[in-house]
């Protein structure tokens, strides 16, 4: 398979080639496509866990849960 990589992506990749950590620059998109698919697979599982929790009734008032998030952020309650 060859891949193209887009004009404005190409100082990127010999960017990342230039720091030594990979032998060529097809590893650096390898690289960058596996990061692309743990990205993928955890969102995934994330949502099968939101699903989960629903099915089995551990959720919250919309309210409750935002007050949890400003509380945990330190973020000023919303007039």
């Amino acid at each position: 398979m060859q891949i193209d990589v887009p004009p404005e992506l190409e100082p990127f990749v010999e960017q990342e080639f230039a720091t030594g950590r990979y032998a060529t620059r097809a590893e650096v998109v390898v690289q960058a496509l596996r990061f692309l698919q743990e990205e993928r697979q955890e969102a995934v599982l994330g949502i099968q866990q939101g699903l989960d929790d629903i099915a089995a009734g551990r959720t919250q008032p919309l309210a409750e849960a935002f007050a949890d998030i400003r509380r945990e952020t330190g973020s000023p309650e919303a007039q």
